[in-house]
């Protein structure tokens, strides 16, 4: 690890646990490449508010990513959160300006940039949310107020939580929501009207690479497949969409896309990209 001095500016990822994060890889691989003397470390944290008077009184730590459980904890103790991450309720990066912490999400616009990139259409169209939990929150917010789609469906079996978003949503974008509690029939229903399925569950991921909330038989001609999970490289989901001729968008892409964005917050520099895309990458197929 490169050395840490009093003008070094240091990142973070915070958790419990962190040690699975690829995100110090990703960080430290792009700063070596541009050559910024910035170094990213990754810290088991409990206690979120003593872990951001820390990042107070250090002068140059400069950021932090946050990861489950704290995305919602950590907003009680920044000083500034914009209005469309209050309406998510949760933030994933803290940014130190000055004697400010300034706290931020760069989950949705890492969806959205995900599929703006593969040429995906939002505007006027039908998108379908399967799950309402805090990725869906934050995908949700930020199609509604920023793709329009003509219509969004979000579906899930928790009906508490899904109205919750659902109210969340009506209250704080102008997009046309439908919620759905999830069922087999109801599924059905709502895929056959979908332009855009946006898969916000964990199911299929690693090790459960087998499962798949879609039946196959429930694609359509058409239909775009965007799904967050990004273990494994390509999830059964995905797998039985481009088997049935469907245009797939990975996780991966998301994931890339929220890192180059927190790197760019960090920095004040265009993230280099394909660098920490290639360090994913390498990781997945290794």
């Amino acid at each position: 690890m490169r050395s840490i001095n009093g003008r070094t500016q240091i990142c973070a990822v915070i958790g419990n646990p962190v040690g699975h994060s690829l995100s110090p890889e990703i960080h430290n691989a792009a700063y070596e490449a541009l050559g910024l003397d910035f170094v990213y470390v990754a810290c088991s944290v409990e206690d979120v508010k003593g872990a951001l008077t820390g990042m107070r009184a250090i002068g140059n730590f400069r950021g932090m990513s946050v990861t489950v459980p704290h995305k919602i904890e950590v907003m009680k103790h920044v000083d500034e959160v914009a209005q469309v991450d209050r309406s998510i309720g949760s933030i994933n990066t803290v940014v130190r300006d000055g004697d400010k912490l300034i706290g931020l999400s760069t989950d949705g616009p890492g969806a959205l940039k995900a599929l703006a990139d593969s040429g995906v259409e939002i505007t006027g169209k039908n998108v379908l949310m399967v799950g309402a939990g805090g990725a869906a929150r934050a995908i949700s917010f930020t199609l509604a107020r920023n793709a329009m789609p003509a219509e969004l469906s979000i579906l899930d079996i928790d009906e508490a939580v899904l109205r919750k978003l659902a109210a969340d949503l009506d209250a704080g974008t102008d997009t046309v929501v439908k919620p759905i509690v999830s069922n087999d029939r109801s599924l059905a229903r709502a895929m056959e009207t979908a332009d855009l399925v946006v898969h916000c569950t964990p199911v299929g991921m690693h090790p459960n690479v087998d499962a798949s909330v879609i039946p196959p038989e429930l694609f359509r001609p058409g239909q775009v497949v965007f799904d967050v999970v990004y273990t494994p490289l390509e999830t059964r989901l995905l797998a039985d969409a481009k088997s049935r001729g469907l245009e797939t968008v990975s996780g991966v892409e998301m994931f890339v896309n929220q890192a180059a964005l927190q790197f760019e917050h960090f920095t004040g520099v265009e993230a280099p990209v394909d660098v920490m895309r290639r360090v994913v990458m390498d990781h997945l197929t290794s």
